[in-house]
């Protein structure tokens, strides 16, 4: 476990311009996912041994 390395996903939602859904519901979902704790820190994984990969996901 010494020599473990751990792998993450992350995405990054961004407000986009299709009409998907109301612009108070885009704003209210936007908002909410990204006050979400840091996955490495709930985990308690070590920073030096965790590779985050993310996206962006236009809503």
């Amino acid at each position: 476990m010494d020599d473990a390395s751990y792998f993450l996903s992350k995405i990054e939602l961004k407000r986009g311009s299709f009409p998907t859904m109301a612009a108070w519901r885009k704003r209210l979902f936007i908002a909410t996912s990204s006050i979400t704790s840091d996955a490495a820190d709930y985990f308690g994984l070590p920073r030096e041994r965790t590779v985050i990969m993310g996206s962006r996901l236009e809503v």
